[in-house]
């Protein structure tokens, strides 16, 4: 285990953990997981998760609904654990953490991460966030709790393994965790493969409205906030559709464009092998990982999207 991670567990007798807004299966994973684990090896110690409203796909976890939505005026914490989270931003209003806790600690494995924490801890060549807080861990303490949480994260970032960040150490170690007694194949399918018809329906819009630029290298599909609305659905019903468009054939980047509000749009890019779309994300204040970024942007989406395609030539 990190001496430095111990150390500081041990000195506090309270401990926050949160992680990016909207979270994603390697948000969650990490942040139950780290959770268990704390829970299991110091039992002494009080230790609360702060996230936003969790997906549906993400519930099985356990002791999901003690995770806390809301930060309360008064509260004060020894430690803090920022997890999977490329800026303070990305913590949105749980940023506070940082005032109220006397020290902090960044676990990520985004590119773009600079260090934010007390202490960071930031490998942009791990598969997940999960698997690196796996690693800092004394894994003797990880019960199946943890387990599940932990191998779900590298699960999702790793879209099942097939990704290029997923190394043979990753695959050891979701081995490791899965010999903890977990029901892999049920996390596999449940939360990464099943969908709601609300979701299907979304992703059928997506691809049935997509378009081809750069003579087929990229890939784009746009979605307003009122498409989403007529369907019934919500921000968290969109995971997955970006990663189904950069499966198409000979397509190096996929662009997807959804509308949250009005007029303020999230961009999610995916590459395949060469393009660096976090560079791109970051010229419009978001970031990510070298081949899968993302960043919010108000000004015309159609402005910003011939933005994007006239960088993505520069690269190609």
């Amino acid at each position: 285990m990190d001496k430095t991670i111990h150390e500081q567990i041990l000195s506090s007798k309270s401990i926050a953990i949160s992680g990016h807004v909207k979270p994603d299966g390697d948000c969650m994973g990490s942040s139950m997981g780290l959770y268990h684990y704390i829970s299991n090896k110091y039992p002494e110690i009080q230790v609360d998760v702060y996230l936003e409203a969790i997906p549906p796909a993400f519930v099985f976890m356990k002791d999901s609904e003690k995770i806390k939505l809301e930060l309360e005026d008064n509260a004060t914490y020894d430690l803090f654990f920022a997890l999977d989270c490329g800026d303070t931003g990305r913590l949105g209003k749980f940023s506070r953490l940082l005032d109220v806790s006397k020290k902090s600690i960044c676990i990520d494995h985004h590119v773009s991460n600079k260090g934010f924490a007390d202490y960071s801890y930031i490998e942009p060549e791990m598969s997940s966030t999960s698997e690196l807080v796996y690693s800092l861990i004394d894994t003797e303490y990880v019960d199946v709790k943890a387990a599940e949480c932990l191998y779900t994260g590298i699960v999702h970032d790793t879209g099942v393994f097939q990704y290029s960040s997923t190394t043979s150490l990753t695959m050891k170690r979701a081995g490791e965790l899965m010999d903890k007694g977990i029901d892999y194949p049920r996390i596999v399918d449940e939360s990464y493969y099943m969908k709601y018809v609300v979701q299907n329906r979304l992703m059928g819009y997506c691809l049935l409205n997509c378009e081809l630029k750069l003579d087929g290298k990229v890939i784009l599909s746009v979605l307003p906030k009122k498409v989403i609305e007529e369907f019934g659905g919500v921000a968290s019903d969109l995971e997955g559709i970006v990663a189904q468009l950069r499966q198409t054939k000979d397509v190096e980047v996929a662009i997807f464009a959804y509308e949250l509000e009005d007029g303020l749009y999230k961009l999610s890019l995916r590459a395949c092998n060469y393009v660096d779309v976090a560079q791109i994300a970051s010229e419009f204040g978001g970031g990510g990982h070298v081949r899968a970024a993302g960043c919010s942007v108000t000004e015309n989406i159609n402005s910003v999207i011939d933005k994007v395609l006239s960088m993505i030539k520069a690269q190609l």
